[in-house]
């Protein structure tokens, strides 16, 4: 394997052989995405041996003999020598130990595994926390790495290993008076002189290693001073310090309004510590927001902003999950068992869920507070994930007609329903009061039925994705058929015109609309209104038109839809006695034409403005006259 140069000697240089000489350029040149990720992988070894140290004091405590405060990491840096120099007081390792470890690629090294890796595919797993890939990592801003180390086993002799990253590496032995441990010491490239500022690496250190569980100093100054909470259990955890904590891993300056902590040990041993942010960013329109958990395992942080752990609707969580069984790739930037990542998805989302709604049903004054601040997310859940829709629709909670006050689950909706009432009623619109001021809840107010009042673009495909709950239909006020056959009428309206009339008007009224409408018809809904304009498409309601216009920045043809119009009203009546004039034909078209334009008005939906001005104009002239 390899070729010794001093036989029996206290010093030997080992030769790579030459496909390993070739994987060491890629984990040199191309495997990590960024060179600065060689300081995680640094720390991460002298933890893992730090680590080794701590068992060993366990479970040998008569042979061995360890301090909790001798198990350090300590980071000397030299900015005009350029050197970074990372010690830890860990297990150390012999000669025949270091020649092994640090060999790790060499002795593992064959042709079938540098082809893993030439194409992407997953490697063995167990060179992940060793001296290994990651410990060659530093040769990304390193001319030359030197390694001084002695193993916690007192009667061998401590040794120097080095190499400069070209094929070879030299064995020999060190002072005898160096201390158990390892310090591995980087001589940096003239273009990486900047790992040698204190500055630089503190950062790096905040960003990737925080929370390991050993005090890091550099230069002296204890770098991570933040406790890793995930891994404390719940009840130890006081309330300005999750605060703290939050304020940290989100970078935010407000007070969490929810914190979720959520251990499991399958499928995937995860430690996680969640949050529900006091402000909405996308509400000041800053943007999209970036997913906001940070993947950890070990305690060392493996990537920010992970799009896979949760579902793209729960982008405005923030917090961290950990877990040492996470299926990582060589590099350890990404997670690549993508089976079992989607289980770790699930499992979280769902646990997610079920905490809103134990919070919901627990403080409903502070849910409410909560979703008037991210419910919009929570709809567009409902709408684009099928696996959790019906979870996650028992936490939309809406205005209704009954009380201007309160808001309502659909639960809660169902349970003060009639029982005639036949359906889920709901209606979308700007406002309270633009609703209301509407024409479509004439038929289901002055029947005693309940509406629900929607005022956000995603409403009506929520509905649309949902179309039932719990067994009830759910319908859209703007439906052409909005299942009152077997309802009783309401009464009271003020006498209407003949049926034949009537019939004879909606056939005028289509004959001067052209192909504006699909049809008009005789309304049996209306009670005050003289016109309404519905869906004949249950699918395709007048919220969706809105949403249209807004995007295409124009007006969406009514051609799609029915006009129905109100035979008892005062302004049909009129309306069908003008139309006899032969006079007056002008006027009563143009007032055939206002009226569907004042009922796509009442929709919401936009009418060309320069065409309602000129009619508006003549229909007061004639007036006037």
């Amino acid at each position: 394997m390899a070729e010794t140069t001093a036989k029996g000697g206290k010093s030997q240089t080992l030769k790579f052989k030459a496909e390993v000489a070739q994987l060491l350029n890629i984990v040199i040149n191309s495997l990590y995405t960024d060179r600065e990720v060689f300081v995680r992988e640094l720390v991460s070894n002298a933890s893992d041996a730090l680590e080794k140290m701590r068992h060993l004091g366990l479970i040998r405590k008569d042979e061995v003999k360890v301090e909790e405060a001798d198990l350090e990491i300590h980071i000397d840096l030299d900015s005009d020598a350029k050197t970074f120099a990372i010690t830890d007081t860990g297990i150390g390792m012999t000669r025949e130990e270091t020649a092994q470890s640090l060999g790790t690629i060499a002795h593992s090294g064959s042709r079938a595994f540098l082809q893993q890796i030439a194409e992407g595919k997953p490697v063995d797993m167990n060179l992940i926390g060793q001296f290994g890939v990651g410990f060659y990592a530093a040769f990304m801003a390193a001319k030359k790495v030197t390694v001084h180390t002695r193993s916690w086993q007192s009667d061998n002799e401590p040794v120097v290993w080095s190499s400069e990253g070209a094929g070879s590496f030299t064995l020999r032995s060190a002072d005898p008076g160096l201390p158990r441990g390892t310090t591995v010491t980087l001589d940096l490239r003239d273009d990486a002189a900047e790992f040698a500022n204190a500055d630089t690496i503190k950062n790096l250190i905040r960003r990737f290693s925080n929370f390991v569980p050993f005090p890091i100093r550099v230069n002296g100054e204890q770098v991570n001073t933040v406790q890793p909470l995930w891994a404390k259990p719940k009840s130890e955890i006081g309330e300005d310090e999750m605060k703290e904590f939050y304020r940290f891993i989100a970078n935010a300056f407000d007070d969490p309004m929810y914190s979720f902590h959520f251990n499991a040990d399958a499928p995937l041993a995860i430690r996680s510590l969640l949050f529900v942010p006091g402000q909405n960013m996308e509400g000041f329109g800053l943007g999209r927001m970036e997913p906001g958990v940070t993947l950890y395992c070990k305690r060392v942080m493996i990537q920010s902003q992970v799009e896979e752990l949760l579902p793209e609707y729960f982008r405005f969580i923030r917090g961290v999950v950990d877990s040492e069984d996470l299926p990582l790739n060589i590099s350890r930037e990404t997670m690549q068992d993508s089976a079992l990542v989607a289980k770790l998805r699930r499992v979280l989302t769902g646990r997610l869920i079920k905490f809103l709604a134990e919070e919901a049903k627990s403080d409903a004054e502070k849910y409410g507070e909560f979703f008037k601040t991210f419910g919009v997310f929570l709809k567009e859940g409902v709408a684009t994930d099928a696996d959790n829709r019906g979870e996650l629709a028992k936490l939309l909670l809406y205005d209704f007609s009954a009380d201007p006050e309160k808001k309502v689950s659909l639960q809660q909706y169902l349970e003060r329903m009639p029982e005639k009432q036949p359906a889920i009623y709901y209606i979308t619109g700007p406002s309270r009061e633009a609703i209301e001021a509407g024409p479509y809840g004439e038929a289901l107010s002055s029947r005693g039925y309940e509406i629900l009042y929607c005022y956000e673009g995603v409403d009506d495909f929520v509905m649309s994705a949902l179309h039932e709950f719990e067994g009830k239909p759910i319908i859209s006020a703007d439906q052409r058929d909005l299942k009152l056959e077997d309802a009783e009428a309401p009464e009271g309206g003020a006498e209407a015109l003949p049926e034949k009339e009537a019939g004879d008007l909606a056939r005028w009224i289509k004959e001067q609309l052209g192909d504006a409408v699909q049809e008009v018809q005789v309304s049996k809904r209306l009670v005050k209104s003289p016109a309404i304009l519905v869906n004949p498409d249950e699918m395709f309601t007048t919220g969706m038109q809105r949403v249209m216009q807004a995007v295409t920045k124009g007006t969406v043809p009514s051609k799609s839809m029915v006009l129905e119009i109100n035979p008892a009203h005062p302004i049909l009546k009129r309306l069908a006695d003008l139309r006899t004039q032969p006079e007056k034909a002008e006027l009563s078209s143009e007032a055939a034409k206002m009226l569907l334009d004042n009922a796509m008005i009442a929709a919401g939906l936009l009418v060309d403005p320069k065409t309602l001005v000129v009619r508006s104009t003549r229909i007061l002239e004639a007036a006037l006259e």
